[in-house]
């Protein structure tokens, strides 16, 4: 098996070769599918030869070009728990005036029952399991593999784990964390190799280091840019600023409802402790 990560907007997405198949993990916003087939191309994949689009929650920059890569031959596999959130986003897209946007079509859609899910990846060659995973949103699954690589979306990173005891997203963690993983995939981090403690997750400890003498505005002024849709790298050529810092603040922004500055640090002092 071999996972390729993706990266050519906001969202990290995955593609995970199979021994029978291929399966793309997340897909990104609205309007970046010809991003998409570039980062294909780079790999020499054709986007044809992907056979099952499976999304972490439905959210816009999680399944904006589900539709255009259905229409190339793979099939949507919607968990049980998610049917009724599949066109969640369509409201938000069409409000957004977003042109590129392609409802999911329910035709192209298979829906796959947690308790069978292990079965539907073994079509793929792939051995692994869709966990429900709730917490930033009810529709939240993980993909599990047996090799311990965890595929979570926006589930809050293990450093926050402390300030979530007793919640979904605890529960969530606790549940993953009993399986021993040894790989995180984010959808908006850096992945995370754990080490003996899987509940301490280093990953990007130095992000939050940088040279501005004032970080709120550094953080202002990333995220004035991220709404005006700009990737990391351009932010980092414009800014200077510290390529994990970014990406710390990306996640942080779009995967945090209504996360002011001061949040976005707090969450970034908590994670370099």
């Amino acid at each position: 098996m071999t996972i390729h990560e993706l990266r050519y907007g906001n969202t990290n997405t995955y593609l995970i070769e199979g021994e029978r198949g291929i399966v793309l993990f997340d897909t990104g916003w609205a309007g970046t599918f010809d991003m998409f087939c570039r980062a294909m191309g780079e790999l020499r994949i054709p986007v044809q030869k992907i056979d099952a689009v499976l999304i972490s929650h439905f959210h816009p920059d999680h399944c904006g070009i589900a539709q255009e890569i259905a229409d190339h031959g793979a099939v949507i596999a919607v968990a049980d728990v998610q049917k009724e959130y599949v066109h969640a986003a369509d409201d938000i897209f069409r409000k957004e005036n977003r042109h590129a946007f392609r409802p999911i079509d329910d035709a192209k859609v298979r829906v796959v029952t947690l308790s069978d899910s292990r079965r539907f990846l073994e079509e793929f060659g792939i051995e692994g399991e869709i966990l429900h995973t709730p917490g930033h949103s009810d529709d939240s699954v993980t993909l599990a593999l047996d090799d311990g690589s965890l595929f979570v979306g926006d589930l809050n990173p293990l450093y926050e784990l402390e300030m979530h005891r007793g919640t979904q997203i605890g529960e969530s963690w606790e549940k993953l964390l009993s399986r021993k993983p040894r790989t995180v995939y984010y959808g908006h981090a850096k992945t995370a190799v754990l080490g003996s403690n899987p509940a301490r997750d280093d990953s990007g400890k130095a992000a939050a280091k940088q040279s501005h003498e004032d970080p709120a505005v550094l953080v202002a002024t990333v995220v004035r840019y991220i709404d005006k849709g700009w990737d990391a790298g351009r932010i980092q050529r414009k800014t200077g600023a510290d390529a994990g810092l970014i990406e710390d603040v990306m996640r942080m922004y779009l995967t945090h409802r209504n996360i002011g500055i001061q949040g976005i640090l707090d969450r970034i002092e908590i994670k370099n402790k």
